[in-house]
């Protein structure tokens, strides 16, 4: 069995990390990543220390199921990050990327004394095709590759340029790795940040730590900001679990979003929490003042109340199985609250709503909502929205590629497979095989949940993918 893996960043990891454990006969895995870095992928490259991993280490492990393995890893590397009001580490990504190069590394071990063959090629693969049962890989050095399995792990998309300003100075498409891209911008500056999600906190995090004194303006079209993780408490859902959702699915042969909500009602009743009074929470968090939300999410870091807890636990373990068992209508439901979902699901740590809340208090970080249109002239950028017209000497892109988004670098590849009838485009993005020969782990794979992968759901993905190529090989 040749086994050949595009992308060397987490998605790869969890497929090897599987395999390692599961292939027991022998055969040839090659990797194929341009990257130095090798393992880590776009988010966990070496970068600043304030750009830290959003998430408690119990559900970053890409071991799947198995939640203690990062935090084993992590041991007493955690004692210098613990997050004193989450009560928990909280490390800078470049070290989650050491995790999850040692667990490569440790699997790979593993295979090579297990008899097999493993190569890592630092080429960029351009083209695939069929050749019989097996697939024929080139690669941007113009060299020839075979392989029996073939897996597309190339990670998620490149930041999207909605304002066209890309090619001006000053204009940064990409914030990461933001030790490179804040080094390029003067201290005084104002700045302008395209997005008020997890990646513009990262972005305004980072400028306070470097001491920049120009003003900041949040450019968003939700003026939503993430919410703020609360302490772990020890509850496990009851109610709202894959096993309920699975038992409603074979009851009644179907599942309604009316039956999810009915599961959330009965965890909060439970509890003896009002689910109305929850809902009204969530939605006032599209309306409400910035610095007032923040400063009442982090005085509610220790409430003991399990609503919001419950609902950012399940948007990973369960969501992506519930999904699929949704019909159009209720996912377009789902999609019109997009951005309050994604708000809840993946939320900001305690210390960096801290910092926000402070310059936002200062005056020094505006949130604007409304942006229309962004021009550059005169090397400078003007802002137009509902506020009016507002110049400004930067702007950085933190506007999340959409989910599912085709990797630029990938582009030629994905074209490949697309024209060799070998994959298919999903009508709401990402690419489904059309060949059982061919595996898409990570955000790329079509059909994916309504929530982008987090670490556990690229974890579940690639056990599965390696369950499906060491079954191949019996």
């Amino acid at each position: 069995m040749d086994i050949a893996i595009v992308g060397a960043g987490a998605a790869a990891v969890g497929l090897l990390d599987t395999l390692a454990a599961i292939a027991h006969e022998p055969g040839t895995i090659t990797v194929f990543e341009p990257s130095p870095h090798l393992w880590r992928g776009r988010p966990y490259g070496p970068d600043l220390d304030t750009v830290l991993v959003n998430t408690p280490p119990a559900i970053m492990s890409i071991r799947h199921l198995d939640f203690g393995h990062y935090a084993a890893w992590l041991g007493t590397r955690g004692a210098a990050h613990l997050d004193e009001r989450l009560g928990r580490p909280l490390v800078p990504r470049a070290l989650y990327g050491e995790y999850l190069a040692h667990s490569a590394e440790t699997a790979l071990s593993i295979l090579r004394r297990g008899g097999w063959r493993v190569r890592i090629v630092t080429a960029r693969v351009t083209g695939a095709a069929r050749s019989g049962a097996n697939w024929s890989l080139r690669t941007e050095d113009g060299r020839g590759h075979e392989a029996d399995q073939l897996a597309l792990c190339v990670g998620g998309g490149t930041p999207q340029d909605h304002y066209g300003l890309d090619g001006a100075a000053a204009f940064v498409g990409d914030p990461y790795p933001l030790a490179r891209t804040l080094d390029r911008v003067p201290p005084g500056s104002s700045i302008a940040v395209i997005g008020s999600g997890l990646t513009a906190v990262d972005v305004v995090v980072s400028l306070a730590a470097r001491g920049h004194s120009g003003p900041i303006t949040l450019l968003s079209r939700s003026g939503v900001l993430p919410h703020v993780w609360q302490r772990p408490v020890d509850h496990q859902p009851q109610h709202l679990t894959t096993e309920r959702v699975a038992a409603l699915h074979q009851e009644h042969g179907a599942v309604t979003l009316k039956d999810l909500i009915g599961l959330l009602r009965a965890e909060l009743a439970e509890k003896g929490e009002d689910f109305e009074e929850f809902v009204a929470e969530l939605l006032a968090a599209g309306t409400e003042e910035p610095v007032r939300r923040l400063r009442a999410q982090l005085s509610a870091v220790d409430d003991p109340r399990i609503g919001r807890r419950v609902l950012q636990q399940t948007a990973h373990s369960v969501g992506p199985y519930a999904w699929r068992l949704l019909s159009e209508p209720d996912r377009g439901r789902l999609r019109r609250h997009f951005r309050m979902a994604t708000s809840v699901a993946s939320p900001m740590v305690p210390v960096n709503a801290a910092i926000m809340t402070r310059l936002l208090e200062s005056g020094q970080l505006a949130l604007t909502a409304g942006v229309r249109k962004i021009e550059a002239a005169d090397g400078a950028f003007r802002v137009y929205g509902d506020d009016g017209e507002r110049t400004f000497d930067v702007v950085v892109n933190a506007v999340n590629p959409p989910p599912r988004a085709i990797p630029g670098a990938a582009g030629p590849l994905v074209t490949a497979l697309l024209a060799d009838g070998s994959a298919e485009l999903h009508p709401a993005g990402g690419l489904v095989p059309a060949n059982p020969r061919l595996h898409v782990v990570g955000d790329l794979a079509g059909g994916g949940p309504f929530i982008t992968s987090s670490i556990a759901g690229i974890a579940a993905q690639a056990a599965a993918a390696a369950h499906t190529i060491v079954a191949a090989m019996g």
